[in-house]
């Protein structure tokens, strides 16, 4: 038999993913990926105009907001391979917030351009990028801990339905240990 195939009579079952903790981390970290896509693409689009290096400096901003929703995607399918990589952008975008934060708060005086939205609002959403991108570095290094990979082999109809919670039914008796 080959690595991937189960035995006849048996079903692959996924123990780590059906424990409350781990769903509550996937959800967590699924929704600070879509928070921090909607800041970066709100701080994008506002500050367009004012992005130094122009169409290149926006497409990259654009880019880690695409990433962002790709790593929400592959997250919300148990994917756990990315999580290291979510956490390593994340630690990139922290610096590129640090750097930018000052200089949105500086262009609020006489004589600069002016952005499609405020650059004092455009500050505080690229501040407001930094503990989220803290948290979601936390969160994906929880979750890559919580061993999502793990399978295990069952005879068919021995567990409850996957991801359900539900508790065997009445009357079932659980086979025995081989």
């Amino acid at each position: 038999m080959s690595v991937g195939e189960v035995k006849p009579g048996y079903e692959l079952w996924r123990p780590n993913r059906e424990k409350p903790e781990s769903i509550t981390t996937k959800i967590i970290v699924v929704a600070l990926l879509l928070i921090s896509a909607v800041l970066i693409s709100l701080v994008t689009i506002g500050g367009w105009p004012l992005l130094r290096g122009g169409l290149s400096m926006g497409i990259i901003c654009m880019i880690f907001a695409i990433l962002d929703l790709a790593f929400a995607y592959a997250v919300s399918k148990w994917t756990r391979g990315v999580l290291p990589v979510v956490a390593a952008f994340a630690i990139l975008l922290v610096i590129f917030c640090a750097v930018a934060v000052p200089t949105w708060f500086g262009r609020d005086k006489v004589g600069f351009e002016e952005a499609l939205i405020p650059t004092p609002m455009l500050g505080l959403l690229t501040a407001l990028l930094i503990p989220i991108q803290i948290f979601l570095m936390i969160a994906a290094v929880f979750a890559f801990n919580q061993e999502w990979h793990v399978e295990e082999e069952r005879p068919i109809g021995s567990g409850s339905d996957y991801g359900a919670g539900a508790s065997p039914a009445e009357g079932d008796v659980p086979p025995l240990p081989a």
